[in-house]
């Protein structure tokens, strides 16, 4: 499930790169599917899913044995995901690849997290074989700061604090691993890339990266929730995710574990290599462009 995402496409991807025969969950079954080679694609089959509607869920869930179960964060997030789980069990599915989060505890700050961590007891009661994989912030996800990055800076309420990025790609292969090597199902794996990088420090990369100066701008948390809303256009409870996972950071300065190394047996890919391969991403102003203006909040 989550065949459409970001990282349900990396890991179509991984599984048609190892011909394992997959079945990929849409709401849209009649949309190209970007992780699939075509209509024809001999290893992936496309279905109907819909979360919400269980009988969609019972039809596509037969004569499966696994499934890999990301949804996107929402309010309704633990609902769903419980309910999938509860449909999978009675489906005949032995085994479920979770994609959850950091800080995945009862007493989070972070409210997804504490969502997530619902969602892993409820996996871990169901009496199926759970393997969750936590990754920390998608490299992918900084496409979207685009827009300030074209007007010459990245807002956060980070201070100089480490961040963790990974490339979803690498996601993807870690989930097709602990999907195929079952000596891997059961666990629980942090995923990070190589290096941890600060919003200041992310500022400079661009900057090279662009050849233009790209200032960080550090606002309080209020003022970062306020410009995500106002602004970006984020729905309330997602502007407060960005800032409670901001605040996290702070007060539990983040590391690069090792886990992609030790289960893919490379090193995972870099914030650097990811910024280069999408220079075109973050080019100069153009007037001729039509987007939200993204200004700091005064």
């Amino acid at each position: 499930m989550g065949a459409t995402g970001t990282t349900g496409t990396a890991l179509l991807h991984s599984l048609r790169a190892l011909e394992v025969p997959v079945r990929a969950l849409t709401r849209t079954p009649h949309r190209p599917l970007p992780g699939a080679a075509g209509p024809h694609d001999r290893h992936v089959e496309v279905r109907y899913a819909d979360a919400g509607d269980p009988d969609s869920l019972r039809t596509a869930f037969s004569g499966a044995d696994q499934l890999f179960l990301a949804m996107a964060n929402s309010p309704a997030q633990v609902e769903l995901e419980t309910r999938v789980i509860d449909i999978a069990a009675h489906s005949g599915i032995g085994h479920i690849v979770k994609l959850s989060a950091p800080a995945a505890e009862p007493g989070s700050p972070v409210a997804i997290s504490r969502g997530h961590h619902a969602v892993e007891e409820h996996l871990h009661a169901s009496g199926l074989t759970g393997t969750v994989l936590r990754p920390y912030a998608f490299m992918q996800n900084l496409l979207r700061l685009a827009p300030t990055v074209a007007q010459g800076f990245v807002l956060g309420a980070m201070r100089d604090a480490p961040c963790n990025y990974i490339d979803c790609r690498d996601i993807g292969d870690v989930a097709a691993a602990v999907l195929t090597r079952r000596h891997l199902a059961g666990g629980t794996y942090t995923l990070t890339g190589p290096e941890a990088v600060s919003h200041p420090g992310l500022a400079a990369r661009l900057t090279e990266l662009t050849g233009r100066r790209i200032q960080y701008i550090d606002l309080a948390p209020d003022e970062l929730r306020d410009n995500l809303i106002h602004q970006a256009g984020l729905p309330g409870w997602l502007a407060d995710h960005v800032v409670e996972i901001q605040q996290l950071a702070i007060a539990r300065p983040e590391f690069p574990t090792s886990t992609v190394t030790d289960i893919l047996g490379r090193p995972p890919r870099t914030l650097d290599a990811f910024l280069n391969e999408h220079r075109t991403h973050f080019r100069a102003p153009n007037p001729a462009d039509t987007q939200v203006s993204c200004q700091p909040t005064p």
